[in-house]
């Protein structure tokens, strides 16, 4: 999972507004999340509320759906039959992401036609991280272990979001990621305990990727105008800050494990915080690749853009044999003669009921 913040123009403009004067409407909202309680799709809830969820539960979906674009570039090229079985799996399941997180924001109102139209005029953002390439297959290693294993850190708070249906579909999705992260790692140590070449493939990878993946978690908490209300609602239970040290922290001791060695001159122990003290961010990089001048911001969308359209007649022709058949929509007078409704009439000589003439009747011709 993959959620950050879209643009600086929407920062800017989010810090400027006045804050709203609490009705008593949103005072009893806030108890109830104050008092860890669920908010489900029927229940009342303010606006603003409903809006960071759609930018946020969409943005997610989203950066699943374009996130496999990276490694499905790889499908083909896997060194084994067996790697290619794992990614294929893998791939699959970020699909199956977009799809429970889709459903998700359908429940606040958005249709995910507006969600997808969003997304191709660039207007909706996905995760940064998937506009870097994937030049060799230790780049799919390092997705697994260190994309993945950033998006657990991010997602396995959001399975207490205060939202009841985006809570639940993390509960998943948060199991299939953790098999991600493994495979991921797996890949590493392969290519670790091979030949130098393999290592030094590994050690390329990591180089290339560990400061996208730092830049994952946001921007800083004193810069991200969001934080604050979404941590209020419990949206948010975890500040970025606090997330990306708890990634640096776990992640070291996997890398000193693989022998590889972390990109970042300033890293160090600090035995009195007990964290890794690390390197400044290039916010600046982080910032180009969110509004649109990463490394393949453009091929990304151009390729989600084509596969939409290649899969227009699909649709359309589900669509047509859905309405065809009665299914699309309820028309009364259709479904009399259809699956939709009882018609005691149409029953009598059907299968929804069971009719002792009629019967009689079938078992004498039988007999005959």
């Amino acid at each position: 999972m993959y959620t950050q913040p879209t643009d600086r123009k929407e920062l800017a403009a989010t810090a400027e507004r006045a804050p709203r004067t609490l009705t008593p409407e949103d005072a009893a909202f806030q108890q109830r999340i104050d008092a860890d309680e669920f908010i489900e799709p029927r229940d009342w809830m303010p606006q603003a509320y409903c809006k960071t969820l759609v930018r946020q539960i969409s943005q997610h979906a989203h950066s699943e759906i374009v996130g496999m674009l990276p490694e499905g570039n790889w499908i083909t090229r896997a060194p084994t039959l067996k790697r290619k079985a794992i990614l294929l799996a893998k791939v699959q399941d970020e699909g199956g992401h977009g799809l429970y997180l889709y459903a998700a924001a359908e429940t606040l109102g958005v249709s995910r036609d507006e969600m997808i139209e969003a997304l191709h005029s660039g207007k909706a953002k996905y995760s940064s991280i998937f506009n870097y390439p994937t030049l060799t297959w230790a780049d799919i290693g390092c997705i697994g272990w260190l994309v993945d294993g950033a998006a657990i850190m991010n997602q396995i708070p959001l399975c207490r979001c205060s939202y009841g249906p985006y809570a639940r579909a993390m509960i998943r999705v948060c199991k299939e990621e953790s098999f991600h992260q493994r495979q991921g790692y797996d890949i590493m140590l392969a290519l670790c305990r091979g030949t130098p070449e393999q290592k030094n493939l590994a050690q390329d990878a990591l180089d290339r990727w560990w400061w996208p993946v730092v830049m994952m978690f946001g921007p800083s908490d004193k810069d991200s105008t969001h934080s604050a209300q979404s941590a209020a609602w419990k949206i948010k239970r975890v500040s970025n800050d606090d997330l990306r040290q708890k990634f640096i922290d776990a992640t070291v001791p996997q890398a000193d494990l693989l022998g590889l060695k972390i990109p970042d001159a300033d890293l160090k122990w600090n035995a009195r915080r007990g964290h890794y003290e690390f390197g400044a961010v290039d916010w600046e990089e982080f910032w180009r690749v969110v509004n649109g001048d990463g490394p393949l911001n453009r091929e990304r969308l151009a390729a989600r853009v084509k596969a939409y359209e290649d899969g227009r007649w699909v649709r359309e022709a589900a669509t047509a044999y859905a309405a065809k058949r009665g299914r699309g929509s309820f028309d009364p007078d259709a479904a009399k003669h259809g699956r939709d409704s009882f018609d005691p009439d149409v029953a009598k000589h059907g299968r929804d009921s069971f009719d002792p003439d009629a019967a009689k009747h079938r078992a004498s011709e039988k007999v005959a």
